[in-house]
């Protein structure tokens, strides 16, 4: 009996009925109150403390800062990871097509805070650290909008990715079979943004790139943002996925809702 054949009245009552957004909604949230408080921080804080590495104000309200901040993202990776595996479905096979396809719509939703975080970090903070370098000298790698944009903004978007892969490699059967390429691709190929940014720092200390920024020490920022184009084999996969489990029955039905 094929897929299509075992979808149920479960999986057609489940096209009938809208799909909750709770997992974006709270997800969401979490990410907007953590980057409105960090841009109102930097925007009480920056100028006024944030100029003078060798200061004692500096070292109370950005040296902190980044203290607090390294050990926190590696712990919301491991708690977020943790959290995945201990609660994983340990019986797939049991999955029915309705339950899997509510939750191809959960990871939907965690794949677009995890592109939410990623376009913010990328866009708007990293703009911010370029309009920072052509306005203040800086005497340290470590300035206030460096803090907030490479060791808080780009881990943040981290932790959703390795959110949306352990909720598939723990819940999916599709893709707890093996390791999904394009999903590799978008969630390493994004991270490495972060490593790149040691060399990039190197560079500014050996080399004065401040006001030069097509320079080629700045070509893996856009080399690995560029691999985040990995979302579209994801998406693939996952209308592939969807298309099996929902047959000709329950398309009929959501088609009929649009008429």
């Amino acid at each position: 009996m094929s897929i299509n054949q075992t979808v149920s009245r479960g999986a057609v009552e489940s096209a009938r009925r809208p799909f909750a957004l709770r997992t974006f909604m709270i997800g969401g949230g979490v990410l907007a109150a953590i980057l409105i408080a960090l841009r109102l921080y930097e925007q009480a804080f920056g100028w006024s403390t944030g100029l003078d590495s060798f200061s004692d104000e500096y070292r109370l309200y950005w040296n902190n800062l980044l203290v607090f901040s390294i050990p926190a993202a590696a712990l919301a990776a491991i708690a977020v990871a943790g959290y995945m595996w201990r609660t994983r479905d340990r019986d797939m096979d049991a999955i029915t097509p309705a339950e899997e396809l509510r939750r191809y719509h959960v990871l939907a939703q965690w794949l677009a805070l995890y592109g939410l975080a990623l376009f913010i970090a990328l866009s708007f903070f990293t703009e911010q650290t370029a309009v920072w370098h052509m306005t203040a000298v800086r005497d340290s790698d470590f300035t206030p909008s460096n803090i907030v944009t490479f060791y808080i903004a780009y881990p943040m978007f981290v932790v959703f990715g390795i959110a949306a892969y352990a909720y598939a490699a723990t819940r999916l059967p599709f893709f707890a079979k093996g390791f999904s390429l394009p999903f590799m691709i978008l969630l390493v190929g994004t991270f490495m943004t972060i490593p790149n940014v040691g060399f990039n720092e190197w560079g500014h200390t050996f080399w004065v790139l401040d006001e030069i920024f097509a320079s080629p020490l700045h070509w893996g920022f856009a080399f690995f943002g560029w691999m985040a184009l990995g979302c579209f084999g994801v998406a693939l996969q996952i209308l592939s996925r969807m298309r099996e489990l929902m047959g000709p029955e329950c398309v009929a039905v959501i088609t009929s809702r649009r008429k």
